[in-house]
């Protein structure tokens, strides 16, 4: 099973390798819930050995993006790939909630050899069945969702549901709120094999992850492998 860390600093990404977590989803702008991290932030990130998969995302706010708006995300997927990352995550929404399936698709041809996720947009949809196949047929290897809930132990019961319809074809990775006490509860109703967390707790300062809580996530997941 694995552990994902959503890494607002460096000092996360080391914390994430260091204790044992498998990948970081690399983040800037967490006050405006993530956007793309600058290119030297990422080289860094890279240099430490952990797999990264940076957020690509202009602005804060909707996912509702202008021709400019995905010109720019198309710029930062192909810088991603110059830099040698394994994959990256993103996401665009129509007006009506669901998700762009043309532009996902789009995105999927340019990141290649890349892997593409789709971020917690996918937790706006109004239809969470009719969005996974859309992420499937767009090429999208991971979905990071709460199940359109508040957080993934509200939403568990969909989690497992998405879980049985992905039927391996891309992998439901329940994020939000995913905390060390919950871990295994989560991991036990939803079926998922991977999860989502910042790690943050308040031993931390609020923005990096905490290394104990990285451990221990790892460690209720591992007893669970």
């Amino acid at each position: 099973m694995l552990l994902e860390v959503c890494a607002n600093s460096l000092a996360s990404c080391a914390t994430a390798l260091r204790e044992g977590a498998q990948r970081v989803e690399l983040c800037s702008g967490s006050e405006v819930g993530g956007t793309t991290p600058g290119k030297e932030t990422i080289i860094a990130a890279l240099d430490l050995g952990i797999p990264v998969f940076p957020m690509v995302r202009p602005r804060g706010g909707d996912f509702m993006y202008t021709n400019d708006e995905l010109a720019q995300i198309h710029r930062s997927i192909l810088l991603c790939g110059e830099l040698g990352c394994p994959g990256i995550v993103t996401g665009m929404q129509l007006r009506d909630g669901r998700l762009d399936s043309q532009a996902m698709r789009r995105v999927v041809d340019l990141a290649g050899p890349m892997a593409v996720a789709c971020h917690k947009v996918f937790d706006g949809v109004p239809d969470a069945a009719e969005a996974l196949e859309v992420l499937v047929d767009a090429g999208c290897v991971r979905v990071l969702t709460s199940g359109l809930a508040a957080d993934a132990m509200a939403g568990a019961r969909v989690l497992q549901q998405l879980v049985h319809q992905a039927g391996g074809r891309i992998t439901v990775m329940p994020g939000g709120g995913v905390r060390s006490g919950n871990i295994a509860e989560l991991a036990r109703i939803t079926e998922a094999r991977e999860f989502h967390s910042s790690a943050i707790t308040q031993r931390t300062a609020g923005a990096d992850a905490d290394a104990a809580e990285v451990r221990a996530l790892v460690d209720q997941l591992s007893a669970r492998a």
